[in-house]
């Protein structure tokens, strides 16, 4: 079951990386002229993305993907999300779950500004 809990895990990095790095490629591509940063299925997944994440954590709800790696690798549910997790163990500093809340709902709101600044096209 370690396999199945590793593969969450990537999984769980590449929304995370998807979600960062989302907001950057819309910011970096519309200055460039990239096309793609305009269209409207990515823009949607990005923001139904940051959405879940932000409102997950406002309700105080584990994320399914950190409950599920925990259940596959020790058969029971941690206490701490992935990011607070895995931002401990490369940083070594713990903050308290409310400082992860308030930053998902900042950044929730930076990808609506975003929206607002860098409007999503139809696909032509």
């Amino acid at each position: 079951m370690i396999w199945l809990a590793d593969a969450v895990l990537v999984m769980h990095a590449l929304i995370a990386f998807f979600i960062v790095g989302g907001l950057a490629a819309i910011w970096i591509g519309s200055s460039l002229g990239w096309e793609w940063v305009r269209y409207r299925l990515f823009r949607l997944a990005h923001l139904f993305a940051i959405g879940i994440v932000s409102s997950l954590s406002l309700l105080g709800v584990a994320c399914p993907l950190t409950t599920l790696e925990d259940w596959l690798r020790n058969g029971s549910v941690g206490t701490q999300g992935f990011i607070q997790r895995w931002v401990s163990r490369l940083l070594y500093y713990d903050v308290p779950a409310w400082v992860f809340t308030l930053s998902y709902v900042a950044f929730a709101l930076a990808v609506l500004l975003t929206w607002l600044r860098v409007p999503p096209r139809q696909q032509r």
